[in-house]
């Protein structure tokens, strides 16, 4: 497949690995204590490493609404990144976002054409041409700009699955304006509906037969079409009073499709600005919970993210941004019942994305607010990049915890993500073996080394505790074991920190 080359590109294809993992530290609690929510502030890339161990393989949806790279200054981030310095950043944050991502998740990028049709060709690298679903175009302008020739009155929207045959999208429900158009001209005992064409692109010999209306007229298909599906299956539509031959039956042939049994509409790639909002409406929003003097630069409509989560995902699916902004992600998909994760560099995960979220907390009204009956509730918890997991000597650092290690050693041995609590050594089980962790006096011996190195009266304390029938892998700082012994009791022993590989 070809590829898209630029200054530094070999040092960005490597960069994401050479992040060091940090860890998370947590700062604040709003709302909820037990919400699974986290605000986190600091560099996305630091970021999306550190939440590799715990959230590898489980977001469903990821939308990020990057730098546009317009050579514009902005207050709250610089926006004018030299071309090959803007790919060289996104390209990184690319692979990890692609690594957080479900089989059956998506990511949903917006964009201009400054750098709109370069991110297509960069996301077709990292996630695969094959998984390309579509190019939406959003009408983000009411009118035209007077002061341009030409002006843009789109932005992209670029959707990728991470596995195209996993993916499955949600309908859109028909909207009140929409239902108008089901009629009821032939007084069907079904109700309502509207009909759609019973033909289909291409030549299929199965699809070419003739087919008779019942008032006698007979139709092959037009030229360049074939009928949308075999012969036996337009009959017993017809049978069902399915078909639709107009008024006075010599019309060619369509389907009904009723109101009573629709599950909804399809989307498609043109969203008008009349249906998700605009520049002006997200202005608005923003201007209401903050004021006009301390609004943000460039926010999208609520609107808008709505109608993303509601195709891409479910109550309760995990959503990622990591370019949160003023918070609008945050606050839609807590306002739409889905768990979130948002990250944020600037000043503003303080100064806009907290207050916001706490606004939404206590039930504000704005943006989907009423559309989706939301009345308040939840929670999440605030967080801060910290020290990388391991010191330059290669240690672990002081600060690291036993449930910060324990993600990152049950990642390293099953190449799942999983977060504790854990009240014992035991990490869990994969594929017949049991994972343990000896560390941070997990065996409640506070002595210095004592529960964290391997010993017959640990190994006993480990089968009394937290048994497992079966062969056992166990982290520790140190064994006093023999090669004999440890054979003998089925035990893999890993020395803490020199085979713990996540760096």
């Amino acid at each position: 497949m070809p590829t898209l080359d630029w200054l530094n590109r070999a040092e960005a294809l490597t960069s994401s690995d050479k992040v060091p993992y940090r860890i998370l530290e947590p700062v604040s609690e709003h709302g909820d204590g037990e919400a699974e929510n986290l605000l986190i502030h600091g560099d996305n890339l630091d970021a999306l490493k550190a939440l590799l161990p715990f959230y590898r393989g489980r977001v469903k949806c990821i939308f990020i609404d990057p730098p546009y790279n317009t050579k514009s200054a902005f207050e709250h981030y610089d926006d004018n990144l030299e071309h090959s310095q803007w790919l060289s950043m996104m390209y990184p944050r690319l692979v990890l976002l692609r690594e957080l991502l479900a089989e059956d998740g998506s990511i949903w990028v917006t964009i201009d054409d400054n750098e709109g049709h370069y991110l297509k060709v960069l996301m077709d690298e990292v996630f695969g041409r094959r998984n390309f679903v579509s190019n939406v175009l959003w009408q983000k302008r009411t009118s035209p700009d007077a002061r341009i020739q030409l002006g843009a009155a789109h932005d992209h929207v670029l959707v990728f699955a991470k596995t195209i045959e996993r993916v499955a999208f949600n309908k859109l429900t028909i909207s009140p304006e929409q239902a108008l158009n089901f009629k009821n001209s032939d007084n069907d005992p079904r109700g309502a509906w509207a009909s759609t064409d019973f033909t289909a692109q291409g030549w299929r010999p199965n699809q070419m037969y003739k087919l008779q209306s019942p008032s006698g007229v007979e139709f092959e298909p037009p030229p360049g079409r074939c009928w949308s599906n075999i012969e036996s299956e337009f009959r017993k539509l017809l049978a069902e009073g399915r078909m639709w031959f107009g008024k006075d039956g010599k019309a060619r042939p369509r389907v009904k499709n009723y109101l009573s049994e629709s599950n909804g509409i399809s989307s498609w790639s043109w969203w008008a600005n009349s249906e998700v909002g605009h520049n002006q409406e997200a202005k608005k929003e923003i201007n209401v919970l903050f004021g006009a003097d301390d609004a943000f630069d460039t926010p999208k409509p609520e609107r808008l993210i709505q109608r993303i989560l509601h195709i891409a995902t479910n109550p309760g699916d995990l959503v990622l941004d990591s370019f949160l902004g003023s918070g609008t992600t945050a606050a839609v998909a807590h306002k739409m019942g889905r768990r979130w994760i948002g990250i944020e560099m600037g000043e503003h995960a303080e100064t806009h994305c907290i207050p916001r979220m706490q606004k939404v907390i206590e039930g504000e009204q704005g943006g989907i607010s009423q559309a989706v009956n939301w009345q308040g509730g939840g929670g999440f918890r605030f967080l801060r990049l910290g020290d990388p997991m391991f010191n330059a000597d290669g240690s672990i650092h002081a600060a690291v915890r036993f449930a910060t290690l324990a993600s990152f050693v049950w990642m390293q041995e099953t190449g799942l993500a999983k977060s504790g609590p854990w009240k014992v050594p035991k990490l869990g089980e994969h594929e017949g073996r049991g994972i343990y962790l000896l560390f941070n006096g997990i065996l409640g011996d506070k002595r210095p080394q004592s529960g964290n190195v391997l010993t017959n009266e640990v190994l006993a304390a480990i089968d009394s505790i937290c048994p497992h029938d079966g062969p056992k892998t166990i982290y520790g700082e140190a064994c006093r074991l023999g090669a004999a012994r440890l054979a003998a009791v089925g035990v893999t022993f890993k020395h803490i920190p020199y085979d713990v590989k996540a760096r």
